[in-house]
């Protein structure tokens, strides 16, 4: 999950929820029941912020750190405060956590009795990011995306009581394609930190350098790689996308709005031709409406 753009006030809890508005898909739209939007909230604020840290996106000042009680002198050290991060987690079920978005957190672990291995999995997917920068296969990349954006969806399942092995199935599904997709938007970002998504053995096989990655725009090699990654979530999605009509009601709507997601924002990659280099190709509303629209009808 790479941080969106947004505002900073520098009230750590305040900037973080406000990346949801900047997502490839819904995070806890109005027409949700009350009680699961201060959930899913309080889930994406986690997730939201473990990705932060990961990605060196804090809110500047050191509040952050502060709160999960990291020295000054540490404070750029994106292991020390995951390690922080995890410890005050594990308050979180055994204890009283620092940080304000793991306190919010708390009520909703206990009342959805949600378990810890989700939220341990999207900590390790970003100390694996300061560990390990390069995926030398496709299957290397998808275990990564276990642990990096597959917590996610089993924690909206988990939420809203709807877990069963085949929808937990489907949802990773949708999630590692959502992944991938953010990973195709964001090829320049991530080479400015260092970080590679796109698997060696693809590169290697369409014959593309990360010199090339570091052009202002892509030549055609980078576009049939691009294209041949983008397939590769499109067909993660089509297999994800029975989901939607196993739920019922307003959960099938948000469902349907991450379906649509990574549709419409695959739509953008197509539409600019594969050349993501320039900056991230994004939908505009009203693609992301037909897409719903699509999605809902089983189209797709």
């Amino acid at each position: 999950m790479t941080a969106p753009t947004a505002s900073r006030t520098g009230h750590p809890e305040r900037d973080t929820l406000a990346k949801a508005a900047d997502e490839n898909f819904p995070v806890a739209p109005f027409f949700l029941p009350r009680a699961w939007r201060y959930d899913l909230m309080a889930v994406y604020g986690f997730a939201r912020l473990v990705d932060d840290i990961g990605d060196g996106d804090l809110t500047p000042g050191g509040a952050d750190a502060r709160l999960l009680g990291v020295d000054d002198a540490d404070a750029d050290d994106r292991l020390v405060l995951l390690d922080a991060f995890e410890a005050d987690l594990r308050r979180v079920f055994d204890g009283a956590p620092h940080h304000p978005l793991l306190r919010r957190l708390q009520p909703v672990v206990r009342r959805r009795r949600l378990t810890p291995e989700p939220f341990l999995g999207l900590i390790a997917a970003n100390r694996r990011d300061q560990l390990v920068t390069r995926h030398e296969t496709y299957d290397d990349l998808l275990a990564y995306c276990e642990l990096s954006a597959n917590p996610v969806g089993r924690l909206v399942l988990a939420v809203t009581g709807t877990a069963t092995p085949e929808r937990i199935r489907r949802s990773d599904s949708i999630c590692t394609a959502l992944q991938i997709v953010e990973h195709l938007q964001d090829v320049a970002e991530d080479l400015d930190r260092d970080r590679v998504y796109l698997p060696a053995a693809d590169m290697k096989r369409f014959h593309v350098q990360e010199t090339d990655l570091a052009a202002p725009t892509a030549g055609a090699s980078v576009r049939a790689l691009i294209a041949f990654e983008a397939q590769r979530a499109h067909d993660l999605l089509a297999d994800g996308a029975p989901l939607v009509h196993s739920v019922h009601g307003r959960l099938r709507l948000l469902l349907a709005g991450f379906v649509a997601g990574g549709r419409a924002a695959l739509h953008a990659i197509a539409a600019a031709q594969y050349d993501v280099l320039p900056g991230p190709p994004r939908p505009g509303r009203l693609r992301l409406l037909r897409e719903t629209g699509a999605t809902l009808r089983g189209e797709g």
